[in-house]
């Protein structure tokens, strides 16, 4: 059973630190929007590519614009800390469990 425990706690840590890393794109996405990057920029491409997925659905869901302010941001990033402290933690605690 300690393998499973095993397993699951590896998924959760990787999990953990995918998280931390989109969160992180995102507030750099976020800060980006305050100058005005290059869109040609490789980068900056890649930073679009990679958020616009997750931010367009939620910023069609909270019409964030009609404040003058994109909290689309705001939002997914407090969603991320929710799985974090929920989904992860319940993993971990479940990996516990089968040690």
């Amino acid at each position: 059973m300690f393998v499973a425990g095993n397993f699951i706690s590896a998924v959760a840590t990787v999990l953990d630190m995918a998280l931390t890393f989109y969160m992180w794109v995102l507030i750099v996405r976020a800060l980006l929007s305050w100058v005005n990057p290059d869109p040609y920029n490789p980068i900056v491409q890649f930073l679009y590519k990679v958020t616009e997925p997750v931010l367009s659905p939620v910023r069609r869901a909270i019409g964030g614009y009609r404040l003058g302010i994109d909290l689309s941001p705001l939002v997914v990033i407090l969603v991320i800390i929710f799985l974090q402290q929920f989904l992860v933690a319940t993993l971990r605690e479940a990996a516990r469990q089968m040690h």
